[in-house]
């Protein structure tokens, strides 16, 4: 018994001093791990997107020029600066993120944020928004260079203070959607090419020149509700019910689109 218990006594401190497995560290909350992000996002594409956000502002300006000379004025110029201006984003927020998040699944890309205790609705609303960071500057001078040559009032740009988020959020997550679940980083490339080119036919064109089959798919782009909302604030006496209506349209759908971008991120994620 005496040789039992000392046993027992003696085998005591090989069980006492057995390491145990470390505790994970809990997940982190959505908004800190958003900011996270967003100052990642920003910080790394800083370099090398600003001289894109040169390419889409000087290509939504020469579109304005080149319409300078078919529209002169009315509801087809507001038309033609708020779509020129939208386009902006579109370009940024749509097609480069497209590019990004096919490439990052390309590339393997995805399993880096995988490993870590990031929310996925982190990963794409914090890519999502430094995109869509990138298009405030060229969208306000598209518009203020457009009302000039459209002698269009500039007393309710403020506007695009709601125009450009709201908008930004709606493509962008359509852009990382696609990105996302497109099965090659080319056919990503492609797709995100593709939806920038809608927006400029869609969005730039006066809709009352469009056929019925070509307005109900303008309709459907997400952009449209901010470029209608843009336009509105260039007439005489704006419908700010009307305005408010398109930009609540264009948050619901921004909230849809960002849904199904993370949705996307979870499933290539895991794959």
């Amino acid at each position: 018994m005496t040789g039992t218990t000392g046993k027992a006594v003696g085998a005591a401190p090989a069980e006492e001093g057995r390491a145990l497995p470390a505790p994970l560290a809990p997940a982190a909350r959505l908004l800190p791990a958003l900011g996270a992000v967003y100052r990642a996002q920003l910080s790394r594409a800083r370099v090398a997107r600003i001289p894109l956000l040169f390419v889409a502002t000087f290509q939504s300006i020469g579109i304005m020029i080149l319409m300078r000379g078919v529209v002169d004025g009315g509801s087809e110029a507001r038309a033609v600066v708020a779509g020129s201006a939208v386009l902006v984003v579109a370009f940024v927020a749509l097609n480069l993120l497209a590019q990004y998040f096919g490439q990052l699944r390309a590339s393997g890309g995805l399993d880096h944020y995988a490993t870590l205790p990031v929310p996925p609705a982190a990963v794409v609303l914090g890519a999502a928004a430094a995109y869509a960071s990138f298009t405030v500057p060229g969208t306000v001078v598209t518009a203020v260079v457009g009302s000039v040559l459209f002698d269009l009032p500039m007393a309710h740009l403020w506007v695009l203070a709601a125009v450009v988020p709201l908008a930004g959020a709606a493509l962008s997550g359509l852009g990382a959607a696609l990105g996302l679940l497109a099965p090659r980083q080319e056919l990503a490339t492609l797709l995100g090419q593709l939806g920038m080119s809608a927006a400029l036919l869609l969005g730039v064109l006066p809709a009352e020149r469009m056929p019925a089959p070509i307005a109900l798919a303008r309709d459907l782009l997400p952009s449209t509700y901010g470029v209608e909302a843009l336009a509105r604030t260039f007439g005489p006496s704006p419908d700010w019910a009307a305005v408010g209506l398109d930009l609540a349209v264009c948050a619901g759908v921004g909230v849809v689109s960002l849904a199904v971008a993370t949705w996307a991120y979870r499933r290539a994620a895991v794959r």
